[in-house]
Protein backbone atom coordinates (compact mmCIF):
# COMPACT_ATOMS: atom_id res chain seq x y z
CA UNK A 1 0.00 0.00 0.00
CA UNK A 2 1.08 3.53 -0.57
CA UNK A 3 2.31 5.29 2.52
CA UNK A 4 0.24 8.28 3.51
CA UNK A 5 1.39 10.78 6.11
CA UNK A 6 -0.76 10.44 9.22
CA UNK A 7 -2.51 13.54 10.48
CA UNK A 8 -1.79 15.12 13.85
CA UNK A 9 -4.34 17.35 15.52
CA UNK A 10 -2.72 20.46 16.94
CA UNK A 11 -4.63 23.21 18.66
CA UNK A 12 -3.31 26.54 19.72
CA UNK A 13 -4.73 27.36 23.14
CA UNK A 14 -5.04 30.71 24.78
CA UNK A 15 -5.04 31.25 28.52
CA UNK A 16 -8.28 32.85 29.70
CA UNK A 17 -8.68 34.84 32.92
CA UNK A 18 -10.62 33.20 35.73
CA UNK A 19 -13.48 35.69 35.39
CA UNK A 20 -14.03 34.90 31.71
CA UNK A 21 -17.63 34.69 30.59
CA UNK A 22 -18.72 31.04 30.49
CA UNK A 23 -22.08 31.41 28.78
CA UNK A 24 -22.77 29.35 25.68
CA UNK A 25 -22.00 31.12 22.45
CA UNK A 26 -24.60 31.25 19.72
CA UNK A 27 -24.45 27.95 17.81
CA UNK A 28 -24.63 29.82 14.52
CA UNK A 29 -21.27 31.46 15.17
CA UNK A 30 -19.56 28.03 15.16
CA UNK A 31 -17.29 29.17 18.00
CA UNK A 32 -16.26 26.60 20.61
CA UNK A 33 -17.85 26.62 24.02
CA UNK A 34 -15.59 27.50 26.91
CA UNK A 35 -15.60 24.44 29.13
CA UNK A 36 -14.89 24.78 32.84
CA UNK A 37 -15.16 22.24 35.65
CA UNK A 38 -18.07 24.14 37.16
CA UNK A 39 -20.07 23.55 33.98
CA UNK A 40 -19.75 19.78 34.11
CA UNK A 41 -22.89 17.77 34.84
CA UNK A 42 -23.12 15.60 37.89
CA UNK A 43 -22.00 12.02 37.31
CA UNK A 44 -24.65 10.67 39.71
CA UNK A 45 -22.00 9.84 42.29
CA UNK A 46 -24.68 9.55 45.00
CA UNK A 47 -26.42 6.68 43.19
CA UNK A 48 -25.51 3.02 43.74
CA UNK A 49 -22.45 2.25 41.65
CA UNK A 50 -21.81 -0.85 39.59
CA UNK A 51 -18.93 -2.82 41.01
CA UNK A 52 -15.84 -3.03 38.84
CA UNK A 53 -15.08 -6.56 37.65
CA UNK A 54 -11.87 -7.76 39.42
CA UNK A 55 -10.41 -9.35 36.28
CA UNK A 56 -10.74 -5.99 34.50
CA UNK A 57 -9.85 -3.47 37.18
CA UNK A 58 -6.63 -5.33 38.05
CA UNK A 59 -5.33 -5.05 34.48
CA UNK A 60 -2.45 -2.68 33.82
CA UNK A 61 -2.98 0.01 31.21
CA UNK A 62 -0.27 -1.36 28.86
CA UNK A 63 -2.18 -4.66 28.80
CA UNK A 64 -5.27 -3.02 27.31
CA UNK A 65 -6.48 -2.13 23.83
CA UNK A 66 -9.50 0.18 23.95
CA UNK A 67 -11.88 -0.33 21.01
CA UNK A 68 -13.94 2.81 20.44
CA UNK A 69 -17.23 2.36 18.56
CA UNK A 70 -19.99 4.62 17.29
CA UNK A 71 -21.64 4.64 20.71
CA UNK A 72 -18.81 6.77 22.09
CA UNK A 73 -18.86 9.30 19.25
CA UNK A 74 -22.64 9.63 19.37
CA UNK A 75 -22.41 10.22 23.13
CA UNK A 76 -19.75 12.90 22.71
CA UNK A 77 -21.53 14.74 19.88
CA UNK A 78 -25.15 13.49 19.81
CA UNK A 79 -26.32 16.28 17.53
CA UNK A 80 -24.21 14.94 14.63
CA UNK A 81 -26.28 12.17 12.93
CA UNK A 82 -23.30 11.02 10.86
CA UNK A 83 -21.62 9.74 14.04
CA UNK A 84 -24.46 7.44 15.06
CA UNK A 85 -24.51 4.86 12.29
CA UNK A 86 -23.47 3.97 8.74
CA UNK A 87 -26.91 4.97 7.56
CA UNK A 88 -26.55 8.34 9.26
CA UNK A 89 -23.16 8.88 7.64
CA UNK A 90 -24.38 8.00 4.14
CA UNK A 91 -27.41 10.25 4.60
CA UNK A 92 -25.14 13.11 5.68
CA UNK A 93 -22.88 12.58 2.64
CA UNK A 94 -25.93 12.53 0.39
CA UNK A 95 -27.21 15.76 1.93
CA UNK A 96 -23.81 17.39 1.45
CA UNK A 97 -23.70 16.23 -2.19
CA UNK A 98 -27.13 17.77 -2.77
CA UNK A 99 -26.07 21.00 -1.06
CA UNK A 100 -23.09 21.25 -3.41
CA UNK A 101 -25.26 20.33 -6.42
CA UNK A 102 -23.12 17.29 -7.23
CA UNK A 103 -25.97 14.92 -8.14
CA UNK A 104 -28.74 14.98 -10.70
CA UNK A 105 -32.24 14.96 -9.22
CA UNK A 106 -32.89 11.42 -10.41
CA UNK A 107 -29.61 10.18 -8.91
CA UNK A 108 -30.41 11.83 -5.61
CA UNK A 109 -33.88 10.25 -5.50
CA UNK A 110 -32.42 6.83 -6.27
CA UNK A 111 -29.90 7.06 -3.44
CA UNK A 112 -32.54 8.33 -1.04
CA UNK A 113 -34.86 5.45 -1.94
CA UNK A 114 -32.07 2.91 -1.36
CA UNK A 115 -31.44 4.36 2.09
CA UNK A 116 -35.13 4.35 3.02
CA UNK A 117 -35.46 0.74 1.90
CA UNK A 118 -32.38 -0.22 3.94
CA UNK A 119 -30.66 -1.80 0.96
CA UNK A 120 -27.06 -3.01 1.31
CA UNK A 121 -25.51 0.12 2.81
CA UNK A 122 -21.97 -0.89 1.88
CA UNK A 123 -22.93 -0.99 -1.81
CA UNK A 124 -24.94 2.23 -1.51
CA UNK A 125 -21.88 3.92 -0.02
CA UNK A 126 -19.67 2.56 -2.80
CA UNK A 127 -21.98 3.90 -5.52
CA UNK A 128 -22.24 7.29 -3.83
CA UNK A 129 -18.46 7.61 -3.49
CA UNK A 130 -18.06 6.75 -7.17
CA UNK A 131 -20.50 9.50 -8.08
CA UNK A 132 -18.64 11.98 -5.88
CA UNK A 133 -15.25 10.95 -7.29
CA UNK A 134 -15.65 10.99 -11.09
CA UNK A 135 -12.52 10.42 -13.13
CA UNK A 136 -11.71 12.78 -15.97
CA UNK A 137 -8.79 11.46 -17.98
CA UNK A 138 -6.11 10.65 -15.42
CA UNK A 139 -7.53 12.96 -12.77
CA UNK A 140 -10.03 11.95 -10.08
CA UNK A 141 -12.02 14.76 -8.48
CA UNK A 142 -12.00 15.42 -4.74
CA UNK A 143 -15.69 16.16 -4.26
CA UNK A 144 -15.88 13.20 -1.87
CA UNK A 145 -13.27 14.91 0.33
CA UNK A 146 -15.30 18.12 0.26
CA UNK A 147 -18.42 16.25 1.38
CA UNK A 148 -16.54 14.49 4.19
CA UNK A 149 -15.21 17.77 5.53
CA UNK A 150 -18.71 19.26 5.37
CA UNK A 151 -20.15 16.32 7.33
CA UNK A 152 -17.50 16.47 10.06
CA UNK A 153 -17.16 20.26 10.16
CA UNK A 154 -16.56 21.94 13.54
CA UNK A 155 -16.80 18.79 15.65
CA UNK A 156 -15.15 20.54 18.61
CA UNK A 157 -18.14 22.90 18.81
CA UNK A 158 -20.56 19.98 19.05
CA UNK A 159 -18.93 18.03 21.86
CA UNK A 160 -21.03 17.76 25.03
CA UNK A 161 -19.66 17.70 28.56
CA UNK A 162 -20.84 14.21 29.52
CA UNK A 163 -19.00 12.80 26.52
CA UNK A 164 -15.86 14.71 27.45
CA UNK A 165 -15.76 12.83 30.75
CA UNK A 166 -15.54 9.62 28.73
CA UNK A 167 -12.80 10.94 26.43
CA UNK A 168 -10.88 12.21 29.44
CA UNK A 169 -10.78 8.68 30.91
CA UNK A 170 -9.72 7.19 27.55
CA UNK A 171 -6.91 9.74 27.32
CA UNK A 172 -5.88 8.98 30.91
CA UNK A 173 -5.47 5.28 30.05
CA UNK A 174 -3.64 6.09 26.81
CA UNK A 175 -1.12 8.23 28.68
CA UNK A 176 -0.57 5.25 31.00
CA UNK A 177 0.17 2.93 28.07
CA UNK A 178 -3.14 1.62 26.72
CA UNK A 179 -3.58 1.40 22.94
CA UNK A 180 -6.67 2.77 21.18
CA UNK A 181 -8.30 1.36 18.06
CA UNK A 182 -11.50 2.74 16.56
CA UNK A 183 -13.94 1.94 13.77
CA UNK A 184 -15.03 5.60 13.70
CA UNK A 185 -14.12 8.09 10.97
CA UNK A 186 -14.13 11.10 13.30
CA UNK A 187 -11.21 12.43 15.33
CA UNK A 188 -13.10 13.53 18.46
CA UNK A 189 -10.57 11.94 20.79
CA UNK A 190 -7.68 13.66 19.04
CA UNK A 191 -9.49 17.01 19.22
CA UNK A 192 -10.22 16.59 22.92
CA UNK A 193 -6.64 15.58 23.66
CA UNK A 194 -5.30 18.61 21.81
CA UNK A 195 -7.33 20.90 24.07
CA UNK A 196 -5.80 19.09 27.03
CA UNK A 197 -2.29 19.80 25.77
CA UNK A 198 -1.66 16.29 24.39
CA UNK A 199 -0.93 15.44 20.76
CA UNK A 200 -2.49 12.24 19.45
CA UNK A 201 -1.66 11.05 15.96
CA UNK A 202 -4.42 9.70 13.69
CA UNK A 203 -3.32 6.53 11.87
CA UNK A 204 -5.06 4.45 9.22
CA UNK A 205 -4.10 1.19 7.55
CA UNK A 206 -2.58 2.90 4.51
CA UNK A 207 0.51 3.78 6.53
CA UNK A 208 2.07 0.35 7.05
CA UNK A 209 5.22 1.44 8.90
CA UNK A 210 3.42 3.48 11.54
CA UNK A 211 0.67 0.89 12.03
CA UNK A 212 3.31 -1.79 12.67
CA UNK A 213 5.02 0.50 15.18
CA UNK A 214 1.66 1.16 16.85
CA UNK A 215 0.95 -2.57 17.15
CA UNK A 216 4.41 -3.07 18.68
CA UNK A 217 3.69 -0.44 21.35
CA UNK A 218 6.02 2.19 19.89
CA UNK A 219 3.25 4.71 19.13
CA UNK A 220 0.92 4.43 22.09
CA UNK A 221 -0.16 8.06 21.74
CA UNK A 222 -1.70 7.32 18.34
CA UNK A 223 -5.26 6.35 17.45
CA UNK A 224 -5.63 3.60 14.84
CA UNK A 225 -8.70 4.13 12.66
CA UNK A 226 -9.15 0.72 11.01
CA UNK A 227 -11.82 2.12 8.65
CA UNK A 228 -9.89 5.32 8.07
CA UNK A 229 -10.27 8.89 9.32
CA UNK A 230 -12.07 11.64 7.45
CA UNK A 231 -8.95 13.83 7.34
CA UNK A 232 -7.40 11.27 4.95
CA UNK A 233 -10.19 10.33 2.48
CA UNK A 234 -7.92 7.92 0.57
CA UNK A 235 -7.87 5.67 3.62
CA UNK A 236 -11.65 5.63 4.18
CA UNK A 237 -13.22 2.15 3.99
CA UNK A 238 -16.87 2.39 2.96
CA UNK A 239 -17.24 -0.19 0.21
CA UNK A 240 -16.34 -3.83 -0.63
CA UNK A 241 -13.13 -3.03 -2.52
CA UNK A 242 -11.94 -1.02 0.44
CA UNK A 243 -12.41 -3.96 2.79
CA UNK A 244 -10.39 -6.23 0.49
CA UNK A 245 -7.54 -3.70 0.36
CA UNK A 246 -7.49 -3.49 4.16
CA UNK A 247 -7.24 -7.26 4.60
CA UNK A 248 -4.70 -7.82 1.81
CA UNK A 249 -1.66 -6.69 3.79
CA UNK A 250 -0.94 -9.87 5.73
CA UNK A 251 2.04 -8.48 7.65
CA UNK A 252 0.02 -5.63 9.13
CA UNK A 253 -2.98 -7.86 9.78
CA UNK A 254 -0.91 -10.47 11.57
CA UNK A 255 0.79 -7.91 13.80
CA UNK A 256 -2.58 -6.49 14.84
CA UNK A 257 -3.96 -9.98 15.41
CA UNK A 258 -1.12 -10.65 17.85
CA UNK A 259 -2.57 -7.89 20.02
CA UNK A 260 -5.87 -9.73 20.21
CA UNK A 261 -4.04 -12.86 21.35
CA UNK A 262 -1.77 -11.18 23.89
CA UNK A 263 -3.67 -8.19 25.29
CA UNK A 264 -7.18 -7.54 26.64
CA UNK A 265 -9.52 -5.60 24.37
CA UNK A 266 -12.10 -3.35 26.06
CA UNK A 267 -15.05 -2.53 23.78
CA UNK A 268 -16.74 0.83 24.37
CA UNK A 269 -19.85 1.83 22.42
CA UNK A 270 -19.40 -1.21 20.18
CA UNK A 271 -22.88 -2.69 19.95
CA UNK A 272 -22.27 -4.14 16.47
CA UNK A 273 -18.53 -3.82 16.06
CA UNK A 274 -17.99 -7.56 16.40
CA UNK A 275 -20.23 -8.05 13.34
CA UNK A 276 -18.06 -5.73 11.25
CA UNK A 277 -16.44 -7.39 8.23
CA UNK A 278 -12.94 -6.09 8.97
CA UNK A 279 -13.17 -6.92 12.65
CA UNK A 280 -14.40 -10.45 11.95
CA UNK A 281 -11.50 -11.12 9.60
CA UNK A 282 -8.90 -9.44 11.80
CA UNK A 283 -9.79 -11.08 15.07
CA UNK A 284 -12.74 -13.42 15.49
CA UNK A 285 -12.09 -15.64 12.47
CA UNK A 286 -8.30 -15.58 12.81
CA UNK A 287 -7.99 -16.59 16.46
CA UNK A 288 -8.36 -20.32 17.08
CA UNK A 289 -8.18 -20.72 20.86
CA UNK A 290 -10.72 -18.15 22.01
CA UNK A 291 -11.12 -19.80 25.42
CA UNK A 292 -7.64 -18.54 26.31
CA UNK A 293 -8.62 -14.91 25.67
CA UNK A 294 -9.92 -12.37 28.17
CA UNK A 295 -11.59 -9.40 26.52
CA UNK A 296 -14.34 -7.14 27.84
CA UNK A 297 -17.39 -5.39 26.40
CA UNK A 298 -19.11 -2.63 28.39
CA UNK A 299 -22.81 -2.42 27.53
CA UNK A 300 -26.04 -0.99 28.86
CA UNK A 301 -28.23 -3.53 30.70
CA UNK A 302 -31.59 -2.36 29.38
CA UNK A 303 -33.30 -5.66 28.53
CA UNK A 304 -32.37 -8.55 30.82
CA UNK A 305 -33.10 -11.22 28.19
CA UNK A 306 -31.08 -9.48 25.48
CA UNK A 307 -28.25 -8.82 27.92
CA UNK A 308 -27.98 -12.50 28.88
CA UNK A 309 -28.17 -13.55 25.23
CA UNK A 310 -25.34 -11.16 24.30
CA UNK A 311 -23.27 -12.33 27.28
CA UNK A 312 -23.61 -15.99 26.30
CA UNK A 313 -22.80 -15.25 22.66
CA UNK A 314 -19.70 -13.17 23.45
CA UNK A 315 -18.30 -15.70 25.91
CA UNK A 316 -17.86 -18.05 22.97
CA UNK A 317 -15.60 -15.40 21.45
CA UNK A 318 -13.54 -14.88 24.60
CA UNK A 319 -15.34 -11.61 25.47
CA UNK A 320 -16.85 -10.89 28.90
CA UNK A 321 -19.93 -8.67 28.64
CA UNK A 322 -20.17 -6.24 31.57
CA UNK A 323 -23.05 -3.93 32.45
CA UNK A 324 -22.01 -0.37 33.29
CA UNK A 325 -25.59 0.57 34.21
CA UNK A 326 -29.12 0.85 32.87
CA UNK A 327 -28.66 4.18 31.04
CA UNK A 328 -26.16 5.47 28.50
CA UNK A 329 -25.43 8.30 30.92
CA UNK A 330 -23.99 5.75 33.39
CA UNK A 331 -21.00 4.93 31.17
CA UNK A 332 -18.82 8.04 31.77
CA UNK A 333 -18.95 7.61 35.58
CA UNK A 334 -18.30 3.87 35.40
CA UNK A 335 -15.38 4.22 33.02
CA UNK A 336 -13.93 7.10 35.01
CA UNK A 337 -13.80 4.90 38.13
CA UNK A 338 -12.26 2.09 36.09
CA UNK A 339 -9.58 4.35 34.58
CA UNK A 340 -8.71 5.84 37.97
CA UNK A 341 -8.47 2.36 39.53
CA UNK A 342 -6.14 1.08 36.81
CA UNK A 343 -3.96 4.19 36.55
CA UNK A 344 -3.62 4.64 40.32
CA UNK A 345 -2.72 0.97 40.69
CA UNK A 346 -0.09 1.37 37.95
CA UNK A 347 1.34 4.40 39.74
CA UNK A 348 1.72 2.47 43.00
CA UNK A 349 3.13 -0.58 41.20
CA UNK A 350 5.75 1.57 39.49
CA UNK A 351 6.85 2.98 42.83
CA UNK A 352 5.44 6.44 42.31
CA UNK A 353 3.18 6.27 45.37
CA UNK A 354 -0.42 7.39 45.46
CA UNK A 355 -1.12 10.46 43.32
CA UNK A 356 -1.85 13.65 45.20
CA UNK A 357 -5.20 15.41 44.80
CA UNK A 358 -3.55 17.90 42.46
CA UNK A 359 -2.09 15.07 40.34
CA UNK A 360 -5.48 13.34 40.18
CA UNK A 361 -7.07 16.58 39.03
CA UNK A 362 -4.40 16.93 36.38
CA UNK A 363 -5.07 13.37 35.20
CA UNK A 364 -8.77 14.15 35.03
CA UNK A 365 -8.23 17.19 32.85
CA UNK A 366 -9.07 19.86 35.46
CA UNK A 367 -5.61 21.35 35.81
CA UNK A 368 -5.69 24.99 34.74
CA UNK A 369 -3.05 24.41 32.08
CA UNK A 370 -4.88 21.43 30.57
CA UNK A 371 -8.51 22.35 31.04
CA UNK A 372 -10.90 23.06 28.24
CA UNK A 373 -11.43 26.44 29.88
CA UNK A 374 -8.38 27.34 27.79
CA UNK A 375 -10.43 27.14 24.60
CA UNK A 376 -9.89 30.27 22.52
CA UNK A 377 -12.97 32.44 22.52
Amino acid sequence: MASVVASVVTVKTEKRPAHADTQDVDSNTKKPRIWEPSMEPSLNLCLPQRKLLPSLKTKRAPELVLVIGTGVSSAVAPQVPALRSWKGLIQALLDAANDFDLLEEEESRRFQKSLQEDKNLVHVAHDLIQKLSPRTGNVRSTFFKDCLYEVFDDLECKMENAGKHLLRSVLQLMESGALVLTTNFDNLLEIYAAHQGSKLESLDLTDEKKVLEWAQGKRSLSVLHIHGVYTNPSGIVLHPAGYQNVLRNTEVMREIQKLYETKSFVFLGCGRTVDDTTFQALFLEAVKHKSDLEHFMLVRREDVGEFKKLRDNMLDKGIKVISYGNEYSDLPEYFERLANEICNRDAVTNGWGSPSQEEQETQNGFHSQKSLQDYPS
